[in-house]
C-alpha cells in the first residue's frame, strides 16, 4: 500500500489489509472485534473513501511509474517482518488463554445476537447508507447540468 502511486490501487490495498487485519483477530479470538473490523471498515469507511476518489477522478499522468522509489526497502522489511513473525509462531505455544470461568465468545453467538437484536439498526444503516450515495449522485448530475448549461452561454 504504501508503495503504490494511484489512489484507487492504494485504497484496494488498504481494503485488503484491513480485510488481513480482521483476519488475524479472528485467528486471535476476538472474532467481536473482527467482524466489527471488517463491517465498519471495510464494509463502510472504505466505500466511501474509494467513492471520494471516483468522484475526484484523479488519475495519474501516462508514462509515470508504477511504484515508487520506496518499492525495495518495502520489500526488504515486510520480507524481514515475516521472518520475524515466523520465527516467533514457530517457537511459541497455540494456546488460547482465557479468563477462568469465561467462555471463549464465538462468531456464532455473535452472529445470532447480532442478528436477534441489532437487526433493525443494522438494516436502517444500510437505507441510509444508500440513501447517502443516491444524493451525493443526484447532487453530481446537477452540478454537471449547471456547469454544462454555463459553459454553452459562455462559449455562445
Amino acid at each position: 500500500m504504501l508503495v503504490m502511486r494511484e489512489p484507487m490501487r492504494v485504497a484496494l490495498a488498504l481494503i485488503t489489509t484491513m480485510i488481513m487485519l480482521g483476519g488475524i483477530y479472528g485467528l486471535l479470538g476476538v472474532h467481536f472485534i473482527a467482524a466489527f473490523q471488517v463491517l465498519i471498515y471495510v464494509g463502510a469507511v472504505m466505500v466511501f473513501m474509494v467513492y471520494v476518489i471516483m468522484l475526484l477522478e484523479v488519475r495519474e499522468a501516462p508514462g509515470s511509474a508504477v511504484y515508487s522509489r520506496w518499492l525495495v526497502p518495502g520489500v526488504v522489511a515486510f520480507a524481514a517482518l515475516v521472518g520475524v513473525l515466523g520465527i516467533s509462531v514457530y517457537r511459541s505455544s497455540a494456546e488460547v488463554l482465557t479468563a477462568p470461568g469465561a467462555s471463549a465468545f464465538s462468531l456464532t453467538q455473535f452472529s445470532t445476537a447480532f442478528l436477534s437484536q441489532y437487526w433493525l439498526e443494522f438494516e436502517l444503516t444500510s437505507v441510509f447508507l444508500v440513501a447517502a450515495i443516491v444524493a451525493a449522485l443526484a447532487v453530481i448530475r446537477v452540478s454537471r447540468r449547471v456547469h454544462g448549461t454555463l459553459q454553452g452561454r459562455t462559449d455562445g
